[in-house]
């Protein structure tokens, strides 16, 4: 029974340093996310590598104790950072994460150097590795308050959330087990089994292989309803800011004319991110892009029927930039509440003011 724990056990970690390497530079997405998971699987995989070594040797040599529990002090805070980074798509690593990071790795290495494991066994265990798993700890309570809207939609409806949401809560779900059986160990809970945490480590790693591999769970998509999680309005100066270059956007270089216009290409002109162009138009304009574009084209579509007659109907709807006949009547009429033929007909000398975002 011990050879096959000590097999499942050492697979997971060989498997886990694979997938680091593979992850890291043969995957096309590059994002931040990305490599804080692929920093994460690391730092398991030195821990539960350590671990897997000295269930079957406890007289495994001190150093390589020292860089398993160093290891473990990273796994709490990169948790919190990949799925912070993952849920409101982080693309640059913001400069407080850079220091804790930095401080962390300081104090293991400084902390390592003077006062080793080898030479000092009993501080170790008496004050250092209890304060390694504080920090896990409190990544993992971190972790928690992160993922609290999506943990809440899957409890009221397990069904309705995105293969992404499904994907993160599992990553979350794996560490706490892996931190709850370490734990439990350590501390000497009667019942508990130290190779416990090995194990979910070697079947986490499986299901993280299949997910990428197959559904690519956690290679987060522009579409991803997690972004609804995202609440907080734009503060004002900033939406003043963003509305007065989107109605230049739109009024002077008329970019809603383009039929194929998207989201992430309007939020590229504004040189930020598509998910904040969403937030800021549902949340402080009450609108979805769709109906923001629509109401632009609408409008100029009500200019040029007031005043051009040499252009057809349906040669309107294609200048203003609706991409067919039948969007353009259905969209204009509900707007108006005519269609622009009869819209034509009553407002033939009038051309109509052109409302403003601001």
């Amino acid at each position: 029974m011990n050879e096959l724990l000590l097999f499942l056990s050492a697979l997971g970690v060989f498997h886990g340093f694979f997938l680091c390497i593979y992850l890291f530079f043969y995957t096309r997405n590059k994002t931040l996310s990305k490599y804080l998971l692929v920093a994460l699987i690391l730092a398991l995989s030195i821990r539960i590598g350590k671990s897997v070594l000295y269930y079957f040797n406890p007289d495994l040599p001190k150093v390589v104790l020292q860089i398993g529990l160093s290891a473990c002090i990273f796994i709490g805070p990169l948790l919190y950072f990949y799925l912070n980074a993952a849920i409101h798509k982080v693309k640059k690593i913001p400069l407080n994460w850079k220091l804790l990071l930095l401080g962390l790795f300081a104090c293991v290495s400084i902390l390592g150097s003077v006062r080793s494991y080898h030479s000092y066994p009993t501080f170790w265990n008496a004050y250092v590795v209890k304060s390694i798993y504080v920090v896990w700890f409190l990544g993992l309570v971190a972790s928690s308050f992160v993922l609290f809207p999506i943990l809440k939609k899957a409890v009221k409806s397990p069904f309705n959330i995105s293969d992404e949401e499904k994907w993160l809560t599992t990553v979350f779900a794996a560490n706490v087990i892996i931190a709850v059986a370490f734990f439990l160990a350590i501390f000497g809970v009667p019942g508990a089994y130290y190779i416990t945490g090995p194990l979910v480590f070697s079947f986490f790693i499986y299901l993280l292989a299949f997910g990428y591999f197959n559904n690519r769970w956690f290679e987060n998509s522009g579409d991803s309803t997690i972004e609804k999680y995202q609440n907080k309005k734009i503060d004002k100066q900033l939406a003043d800011q963003l509305f007065s270059q989107l109605d230049q956007l739109m009024s002077q270089r008329k970019v809603y004319t383009n039929p194929k216009l998207k989201l992430q290409d309007l939020a590229k002109e504004l040189s930020i991110p598509h998910h904040q162009l969403s937030q800021l138009l549902n949340d402080n304009l009450g609108k979805s892009y769709k109906t923001f574009l629509n109401e632009y084209r609408v409008d100029a579509a009500c200019e040029m029927l007031g005043v051009n007659h040499q252009m057809s109907l349906e040669g309107i709807g294609y200048e203003v930039g609706f991409r067919s006949k039948s969007t353009f009547y259905t969209t204009f009429k509900k707007m108006k509440g005519l269609t622009p033929a009869q819209f034509q007909q009553q407002n033939s000398l009038k051309t109509p003011k052109k409302g403003s975002i601001l």
